[in-house]
């Protein structure tokens, strides 16, 4: 779809960040493939949504059909509904916190900044450089215009009843 193209250039400048910093700290890092404590069922925006069915559309229809199953009985407050055996089925088109996730977030709070990462992650390390810490705050206000353009060119013109959708709602799309 022409109009994720912003949404997919982004997505590759934060997975460039993301391996930069994991290539560095690799033996720092816990979260390796089947570590699945973390894949809640975050919310999306709907550039990150319309980017997942579009994803789950390329699967052989019998097996969108097994997910859309897993989808529709989902639990808002459980696990991801794209975890199979501790592993996502559509890693390669996962949304950005699932990329982002367990690396060193800087956030914001009353003016106050402070590095998150996941604890099993970095614990012989008592101090981050910069380059190694992604700044939020800078991420969030490009991601949420690169979501408003897509919205006013998906929904032409017409906000959607909803801003974001479950990950199981986009699974549920049909494009």
């Amino acid at each position: 779809m022409d109009n994720l193209l912003n949404y997919h250039n982004f997505v590759a400048k934060v997975d460039s960040l993301c391996q930069k910093i994991v290539a560095e700290y690799y033996e720092q890092m816990a979260c390796r493939k089947g570590c699945d404590g973390c894949c809640l069922h975050f919310s999306l925006f709907w550039v990150e949504a319309v980017s997942l069915a579009a994803a789950l559309q390329e699967l052989p229809e019998r097996r969108v059909m097994q997910i859309r199953e897993s989808a529709r009985v989902a639990s808002p407050e459980g696990p991801c509904p794209l975890i199979e055996n501790g592993c996502c089925i559509l890693y390669a088109a996962r949304p950005i916190i699932c990329r982002t996730h367990g690396l060193p977030i800087l956030t914001r709070e009353d003016d106050k900044p402070t590095v998150d990462f996941c604890p099993k992650n970095f614990r012989d390390i008592d101090s981050l450089p910069g380059y190694a810490v992604i700044d939020l705050d800078p991420m969030n206000t490009l991601f949420t215009a690169i979501n408003a353009c897509f919205v006013a060119d998906f929904f032409q013109g017409k906000p959607p009843v909803r801003d974001r959708l479950t990950i199981a709602e986009a699974l549920l799309l049909e494009l």
